[in-house]
């Protein structure tokens, strides 16, 4: 390949890029598979009521995405990083419990088992069947096995089929979440990408739809290695927005939920501010003037997930290769955090 005319894809986006091809497949082959133990989940919710989502990283970012799916089907449902619950633990009596590691290694999963011994309403969500969490508490198995590149892209979409199962399995109608699944629809990132080409860091943000955000963050930061964050739509509102201008990229979430108005407003206000916004759109609400929208089909929750993530994941691999020689190649971490 002539060097001159084009650059060779790094690595370690490469290696994205083949993850991120098979995620659909993977993902349904998740929901299809994972029926008998989200059955058991679902059961001990049914029982419980509560549910403690721990889990660190991108399986954090799931957790916090599907915090208010649960919360909406009337459990009293919490996601908190693991490394805070083994720090600062709520009380893990009469609660169901979804232990979430793609890996299924990391430190903070082994030591949590290993000082609370589990508890009969565990459950664990992994990629890795053979892992230490799958042998350790009855497990939801994503398709696919572990995933290989740096940033999470079908960890997060397969770990979201598996809470499809289990939140079908609680009554919500799986039809509309598999139909994204099954017939994927391409979007268009160049004009988010231009917006943002200037740009020293991103916020991303949303309500409802705040987990997605967190995912986007994540993946931003790792790969780029910008510190880019997220902040809740209200967070971002009190005190935040100070930072906001030319130089500070805003990427917003909006879901066919009562919190859309909400991400509306922000999205006139980071305009106002001379930041490049880009708003991904799944509500039935009006484009905002001056926002670039990704405009999808009116949807919420898992539905709207599938069909947004992995369009953001685009738009985050491309922002960090217009950033770095060698994107998606790690420096200072490893893909599977074995140290606290």
């Amino acid at each position: 390949m002539n060097m001159t005319t084009e650059r060779n894809r790094p690595a370690g986006l490469a290696a994205i890029d083949r993850e991120m091809a098979r995620q659909h497949a993977d993902a349904i082959a998740s929901y299809e598979t994972a029926g008998p133990m989200a059955a058991r989940a679902a059961a001990s919710l049914k029982k419980t009521g509560r549910l403690l989502l721990i889990g660190m990283g991108g399986s954090h970012a799931v957790n916090r995405a599907v915090e208010p799916l649960y919360r909406g089907l009337g459990i009293d449902a919490v996601a908190l990083p693991l490394s805070e619950q083994l720090g600062q633990p709520l009380s893990i009596g009469g609660r169901t419990i979804f232990v979430t590691s793609q890996s299924g290694e990391s430190a903070e999963v082994v030591r949590w088992f290993n000082e609370t011994g589990g508890t009969p309403e565990t459950f664990g969500l992994t990629l890795e069947g053979s892992s230490f969490l799958a042998r350790t508490a009855p497990s939801l198995i994503g398709s696919g096995g572990t995933e290989l590149a740096f940033a999470a892209t079908r960890s997060l979409t397969v770990t979201f089929a598996l809470h499809l199962a289990i939140i079908a399995d609680l009554g919500e109608d799986p039809a509309p979440a598999l139909a994204v699944l099954r017939s994927p629809k391409e979007h268009d990132v160049a004009a988010a990408l231009a917006a943002l080409e200037n740009v020293a860091t991103v916020v991303t943000s949303g309500r409802r739809l705040q987990g997605v955000a967190e995912a986007l963050a994540l993946g931003l930061t790792e790969l780029s290695r910008r510190p880019c964050f997220s902040l809740e739509g209200g967070q971002l509102r009190h005190g935040p927005m100070e930072m906001l201008g030319p130089e500070i990229g805003v990427v917003l979430f909006r879901g066919l939920d009562e919190t859309a108005g909400l991400v509306t407003a922000m999205a006139m206000s980071a305009v106002e501010t001379g930041a490049p916004v880009i708003l991904f759109d799944s509500s039935s609400e009006a484009s905002v003037a001056g926002a670039v929208t990704i405009r999808f089909a009116p949807a919420t929750g898992l539905a709207a997930i599938f069909a947004m993530l992995p369009v953001a994941q685009r738009l985050m691999i491309a922002f960090a290769d217009a950033r770095v020689e060698n994107a998606g190649t790690p420096v200072r971490s490893t893909k599977i955090t074995r140290s606290e």
